[in-house]
């Protein structure tokens, strides 16, 4: 009986064509919503305008550039600039929920209020801590932008917790300032990589991973290294 051996081309290796690197929207969008709450935080912008840029803004603009990080194949941003995504949003809605809605009526008090937000901001900080240290495989200005905002969080969780307890907001004022110093970071990766972008190489440097190596193929003049498709063809 003859047996016949069917000889198959090696693979092709081909670049699908790739979606523009929604990093720096993401990190936009995320830098000045954070600046905005941070300013009320620390006194000196009135309270409310955040709230429609944390719907939008921060939160849908964020989300899309998370839903695109997924096309990238870049889990670290996908998971980051979705989770904040929702974090912006879930953080309006409950403004909203608790200021202007019967459901809000069920929180007794700015005490009851206080006391919630810290749970939310501890929560995240949870989330934010095993970010943070799986942030130090994409680059040094990333990095800075989880642990200013790892500071933000925990300042303002105690921050918050305080106030529920009847004690001075002098901790949330505080915490507004970090958080500014967290929306710098956020801006300065952003800009890095629309101009690294642009450019086609580094402009604006974002530093090297503290450790390993960035993913194979991927682009390094993003703050938020991507691993590039390939398809095999016969």
């Amino acid at each position: 009986m003859a047996v016949y051996a069917e000889e198959r081309a090696a693979p092709t290796l081909i670049e699908a064509i790739p979606a523009a690197d929604p990093a720096p929207l993401g990190l936009a969008a995320f830098a000045l919503t954070t600046f905005m709450i941070s300013g009320h935080n620390a006194t000196f912008i009135p309270d409310v305008v955040w709230v429609g840029l944390a719907m939008f803004y921060g939160g849908l603009v964020q989300l899309l550039a998370g839903m695109w990080e997924f096309r990238n194949r870049n889990v670290f941003g996908a998971t980051a600039f979705s989770t904040y995504g929702g974090f912006w949003l879930s953080l309006g809605g409950f403004v909203l929920i608790a200021e202007a809605t019967k459901v809000g009526a069920g929180l007794h008090g700015a005490a009851d209020v206080a006391n919630s937000l810290a749970w939310f901001l501890v929560a995240f900080a949870v989330f934010n801590t095993y970010m943070l240290m799986w942030s130090t495989r994409v680059s040094v200005a990333v990095f800075a932008v989880f642990a200013t905002l790892e500071a933000t969080l925990i300042l303002l969780a105690i921050g918050n917790f305080r106030v529920a307890h009847g004690m001075s907001p002098y901790m949330v004022h505080v915490a507004g300032w970090v958080g500014i110093a967290t929306a710098a970071c956020a801006w300065y990766a952003s800009a890095a990589g629309c101009i690294n972008g642009m450019a086609g190489g580094t402009v604006l440097p974002v530093g090297r991973p503290f450790w390993g190596g960035p993913p194979v193929g991927s682009r390094r003049e993003s703050p938020m290294p991507r691993r590039r498709e390939v398809a095999g063809g016969h």
